[in-house]
């Protein structure tokens, strides 16, 4: 799946750092500042009046510089009130004349009722001591962290008064949970955020059954929920806790979840679930899918061969209970041409987006049968799989107006003629990812080696014709490409006008002699692990790339005829090309080492 954003707003997120920021106590509840029998300043004071006599006329401070009178017409022997009578009562978020002389005790932070119900202020035509909008105020305390958000609710009651309507309103929150008193954290902060309806946690303690019901209870209209773990952390829900969650939150439309190793199995049933990505899943008894409206899933199962998820009794139950999936994602060793089988059964007329991720054993066979059922593929990841250059061929007879996303990552039977056909035939094409295709197979090193000094093995002449490829691309649309790890590339060609990323990470064998990019656009250049001399190679090519640019703006001779000049852009009939071509030049391509 950042400038500076909003922490807490209505469409905005907010983060919590620890959980020690709202672990404080109740405020002191203060009694009034000013006298009971006369109403003056209770400082210095000493009331004339006695007990049982009253004062006709109250002076008292409100929210208006001048002080109102307020005439009392009852008798000397009824009780007072409790409290005086104001004629101009301050409101909770009013923020004119604003001072420590509070007539009403200081609320808790968490309340949550206002003291004007049904009240509608509008806090762009209020004002707050010093002449500030309180619009301003809102504006400024929803940029605040948590902690300088609760510092500024003990300045006075205006802005005590904005910090809970910010977190009131606040629909979005993302928190990083910490490890000790995470379910006494996580209560607190989502009793403050009533109207949460999208919810992301960075969990560094345990989850289990107890926090999935506390968010349940306290976040009645969720619908988006994002759960991740650390290092440490450990996903205990089962598959029937899980189940009963998403049974119980009809409004739930997405939901992504990591650490799913103690599942066993589940069973989902959603009307509303419209996205669902589970990852580390590791043998699953059974998987259940009663999600109508379901558009898009990600799986991702553990590593380890022991893994006994059946895979194709899993996809035909996909197939036959989600009919409106267009993304799907599945990463597993044990995926293979029946799992494929079982998919292109299934008739999914919407599907846009095909991700088969580390399935050695899908071949050029399921790239045909993939092919003769989905033909509107805009995406199709096969990375790990055993497909050829027949393959890639296949794929471009049958995507050519779609397709314009294509990986093919750690596929070692694909060579840089199946690469160089797939750009040539995929004209809609944008990103293709070809990592760890043309490599050396007699290498020890790692592509992932940062080193760019070590030699390549003496093994290398042995396998010529495996090694020394040469990859020539020309495309007009193509803006990102990937050939991280190809150490059998000795030469390459790019002219991509539109290309602006580009890695070269690992490319050991790569001659800078042999190396021409026509890449004006390029932004970042990707290129660790490489030598010394092709990186030097890489950033001057870029260089002279700008430079050209740059003298393609136009020129004109001096009045006299002496010499040629740059016109400026007010002589120019193209100014609005040259200034592009500056902005052009402007940009700076990144040649990234570390």
């Amino acid at each position: 799946m950042h400038h500076p954003q909003p922490h807490i707003s209505s469409s905005t997120s907010t983060s919590f750092p620890a959980a020690a920021e709202f672990d404080f106590k109740p405020a002191k509840r203060r009694g009034s500042y000013n006298c009971g029998r006369c109403g003056l300043p209770k400082k210095g004071h000493v009331c004339h009046l006695n007990s049982t006599t009253y004062p006709t006329s109250i002076s008292t401070p409100t929210s208006s510089p001048s002080a109102i009178t307020v005439e009392n017409s009852s008798s000397a022997s009824r009780p007072p009130p409790l409290r005086q009578s104001y004629t101009h009562l301050r409101r909770a978020l009013s923020f004119d004349d604003i001072d420590t002389r509070a007539d009403s005790p200081a609320r808790d932070l968490d309340e949550s009722n206002s003291p004007y119900p049904g009240t509608d202020l509008d806090p762009d035509n209020e004002m707050i001591s010093g002449g500030l909008p309180a619009g301003c105020l809102w504006e400024v305390l929803r940029r605040l962290p948590p902690a300088g958000l609760l510092a500024a609710a003990s300045v006075c009651k205006g802005w005590r008064e904005t910090t809970k309507r910010l977190w009131r309103s606040a629909e979005e929150l993302r928190l990083m949970v910490p490890p000790r008193g995470q379910l006494r954290f996580i209560g607190l902060v989502l009793k403050k955020c009533p109207s949460l309806v999208r919810m992301s946690l960075k969990m560094e303690s345990d989850v289990d059954a107890t926090m999935l019901a506390c968010i349940a209870f306290s976040c009645p209209n969720l619908e988006s929920m994002e759960i991740s773990t650390s290092n440490t952390a450990v996903n205990r829900i089962t598959g029937d806790e899980l189940g009963r969650f998403v049974a119980d939150k009809r409004c739930l439309t997405s939901l992504k979840m990591e650490g799913c190793s103690n599942l066993g199995g589940f069973v989902l049933s959603s009307s509303s679930l419209s996205t669902l990505w589970l990852s580390d899943l590791y043998s699953l008894s059974k998987m259940v899918f009663n999600c109508p409206n379901l558009k898009e899933i990600s799986l991702e199962f553990s590593r380890q061969e022991n893994d006994t998820t059946d895979l194709t009794t899993m996809v035909d139950g996909m197939g036959r209970s989600c009919p409106r999936l267009q993304n799907i994602h599945i990463a597993s060793v044990r995926l293979s041409h029946a799992v494929v089988l079982s998919l292109t059964a299934a008739n999914l007329r919407g599907l846009r987006m095909l991700s088969l991720v580390l399935g050695s054993e899908i071949t050029d066979a399921s790239v045909a049968a993939i092919a003769s059922s989905y033909s509107k593929l805009e995406l199709l990841d096969l990375s790990g799989s055993s497909i050829s250059d027949s393959g890639i061929g296949m794929i471009c007879n049958v995507f050519p107006n779609t397709l314009s996303r294509l990986l093919l990552a750690l596929c070692p039977n694909i060579t840089s003629s199946g690469i160089q056909f797939a750009t040539a035939q995929l004209p809609l094409l944008e990103l293709m990812d070809c990592g760890m295709t043309v490599c050396d197979p007699d290498s020890q090193n790692s592509p992932c080696d940062e080193s760019g000094d070590n030699e390549l093995p003496n093994a290398l002449n042995n396998k010529l014709y495996l090694m020394y490829q040469k990859l020539i691309i020309k495309h007009s649309r193509l803006k990102k490409l990937s050939l991280w790890g190809c150490s059998g590339l000795d030469a390459l060609c790019l002219n991509c006008p539109e290309l602006n990323d580009l890695n070269l990470i690992s490319c050991k064998n790569l001659h800078p002699e042999r190396l021409l990019l026509q890449c004006p656009s390029l932004q970042n250049v990707h290129a660790s692990g490489c030598q010394e001399s092709l990186i030097g190679a890489i950033k001057g090519q870029v260089s002279d790339s700008l430079a050209s640019l740059e003298n393609q703006f136009q020129c004109k001779r001096l009045a006299d005829g002496s010499k040629r000049v740059r016109a400026p852009d007010c002589l120019s009939q193209e100014a609005i090309d040259d200034k592009k071509r500056r902005k052009v030049v402007e940009q700076q391509c990144k040649v990234l080492v570390d």
